[in-house]
């Protein structure tokens, strides 16, 4: 992905993360037990994701198949537990109000773990990941960072963060009398990413590894290219419901064995992310990573 390992070697020295060994699993469902009861009964924990970002949640082309790092994460957890994790479409921005509302048992969505969230809801930690910018080939815009947008229009999916970072950095561009950013916002990631495909937008802004994904991708890799560098790196989390601590004990210490038994780094490897990877699975340690 280009990022420097050095700053995520920074990035998880801060938080004390670093060189701890999380324990085994066992056998193919031991972790069964830990999960509450209506859970074992179900055979089933429901996922709330919004499945349009590749490489970590995404269709399969021409199917309703599931795939991406989050899906394959979630598999191997479910070995562990001895359930199945069954994957819902669900909007992103709309996202933590119908796990609230009991739509669903979790989230597992590329969904940055910060403080803003964590009043809302608990995270357990498993991906590192900043923000990418992506532009057509060739940069005809010279953009290599936010602040290049001033006066112009950049796209991103609606509750992200980067619709935050767009605004935040409008208002400094509007300080600065260089003119206010556009912000075009969709309910999905493709849809956003339309915006800069038929020019109505000079940039798109997503997940560092999602940006990467699309310019690799698309046509070969000869439409669009990521500039500059990410930024504003963070966790990412599936989140739970505060009330539901067995139910995130239980899928804490799953992914902590996933994590030990080598199958994250094999996960991690097949979609080529292995940059991001956090070994501890820390609880709601998201908010602490800058």
């Amino acid at each position: 992905m280009n990022r420097p390992l050095a700053s995520l070697v920074i990035t998880l020295a801060l938080l004390g993360t670093l060189g701890a060994a999380p324990p085994a699993g066992g056998a193919p469902g031991s972790l069964k037990s830990r999960l509450p009861q209506r859970i074992v009964q179900a055979g089933v924990i429901n996922v709330g994701s919004d499945i349009s970002y590749a490489p970590v949640e995404f269709y399969r082309a021409g199917t309703h198949d599931v795939e991406g790092l989050d899906y394959d994460i979630a598999a191997a957890m479910g070995k562990k537990l001895g359930v199945r994790f069954n994957f819902i479409n669900t909007t992103f921005d709309g996202i933590i109000p119908a796990l609230l509302a009991n739509r669903f048992d979790i989230i597992f969505s590329a969904m940055n773990d910060t403080a803003e969230r964590e009043k809302r809801i608990d995270f357990i930690d498993y991906f590192l990941a900043g923000s990418g910018i992506l532009v057509q080939k060739g940069n005809p815009q010279h953009i290599h960072s936010l602040a290049d947008l001033c006066g112009k229009t950049a796209d991103a999916e609606q509750g992200t963060a980067q619709v935050t970072y767009l605004q935040d950095q409008s208002k400094r561009c509007v300080a600065q009398n260089k003119g206010a950013i556009t912000v075009l916002s969709f309910a999905t990631d493709t849809d956003a990413f339309q915006q800069l495909k038929v020019g109505r937008s000079v940039a798109h802004v997503a997940d560092y590894p999602v940006a990467a994904y699309d310019a690799r991708t698309q046509s070969g890799g000869s439409l669009f290219q990521v500039v500059g560098k990410q930024f504003n790196v963070a966790a990412y989390g599936i989140g739970v419901r505060k009330e539901d601590r067995q139910l995130r004990d239980a899928l804490q210490a799953a992914l902590k064995a996933v994590v030990a038994d080598g199958e994250y780094d094999r996960i991690l490897a097949k979609w080529g992310l292995q940059e991001g990877a956090l070994r501890t699975v820390p609880i709601n340690a998201g908010s602490g990573i800058h």
